[in-house]
């Protein structure tokens, strides 16, 4: 299955066969001390550089999210989306729990976006999915319902179904849900790896769409977290995982590597061409600190 996403210059499409496509995660002020206060001091610059740094390093698709305690969200998103989509040429993927900055994001972003995220909680599917509906936009869809995380895959599972069933009672094709399986700390919990990679697997065999990752949270409260996150991805993709929030700086190798060993990049070209590509990047690095 494939899943299309596009800004007015580029389209990205996800694919269960296959390379996983990168969504950066930095745009983003949760954990992130330094993007709160450019977005709080309106440091347009600051944003820029970090959109236009991501897709360098190899981002596919950048995530943007404007959530600081204090601000407007709603008049921040529509900015924000507007000065991303203007400095780079890749498609979005606007992150709030606030529908009503969704919406805003949604007006003004150019293309066919991803919208992360509607979850199989009541509150979400009535106000997500009639927004992703609208704009025709691609979902990512949290495998989390009122009840909270299942702890099973199976569980998991059942959400991801009622999610699909109902963006398909909207009329939204399934080939626009992307579903994510929830990525838990192994550091509280030792399983908490296995189900999500036994959930990946449940949810590409019986739905066959497509999966989206949080990759980062599994290291959480652990020393070396990427190591550890490093890790996860690669067994992630392994299992059937087709796309991934996280930071392109420091784990694109790594994904294109993966994607060389799982029989995804035909003859190592997308491999080779991002090596020559980061090479390049250095070499222009060294001459403007020269």
């Amino acid at each position: 299955m494939k899943t299309v996403v596009r800004s007015d210059k580029k389209v990205v499409t996800l694919d269960i066969e296959g390379s996983l496509v990168i969504i950066g995660e930095k745009i983003n002020p949760t954990g992130r001390k330094k993007m709160a206060e450019a977005l709080q001091a309106g440091n347009l610059d600051y944003v820029r550089n970090l959109a236009v740094e991501q897709v360098k390093a190899g981002a596919d698709v950048l995530d943007v999210n404007v959530g600081v305690a204090g601000m407007d969200d709603v008049a921040l998103m529509r900015e924000i989306v507007k000065l991303v989509a203007s400095c780079v040429d890749v498609p979005l993927c606007l992150d709030s729990p606030n529908p009503k900055a969704l919406e805003a994001g949604l007006a003004v972003v150019p293309g066919k976006p991803l919208v992360n995220s509607v979850s199989g909680e009541e509150s979400r599917l009535t106000t997500i999915l009639p927004l992703v509906k609208e704009h025709g936009a691609a979902v990512i869809g949290l495998v989390m319902d009122d009840d909270g995380i299942p702890a099973t895959p199976e569980g998991r599972l059942k959400v991801a179904e009622k999610i699909v069933e109902r963006a398909a009672r909207m009329g939204i094709p399934v080939e626009d849900i992307v579903i994510d399986p929830l990525v838990m700390a192994v550091g509280s919990d030792s399983q908490a790896g296995r189900v999500t990679l036994r959930t990946i697997e449940l949810v590409r065999e019986k739905l066959g769409v497509n999966i989206n990752l949080g990759a980062s949270n599994v290291s959480f409260g652990l020393p070396d977290r990427l190591t550890v996150n490093m890790a996860f991805l690669a067994l992630a993709m392994g299992a059937g995982a087709t796309c991934a929030i996280t930071d392109p700086m420091k784990l694109a190798s790594l994904i294109r590597a993966a994607d060389l060993l799982l029989g995804r990049d035909e003859y190592g070209m997308r491999y080779i061409r991002y090596f020559r590509q980061m090479q390049a990047l250095l070499a222009a690095q060294e001459t403007q600190t020269k």
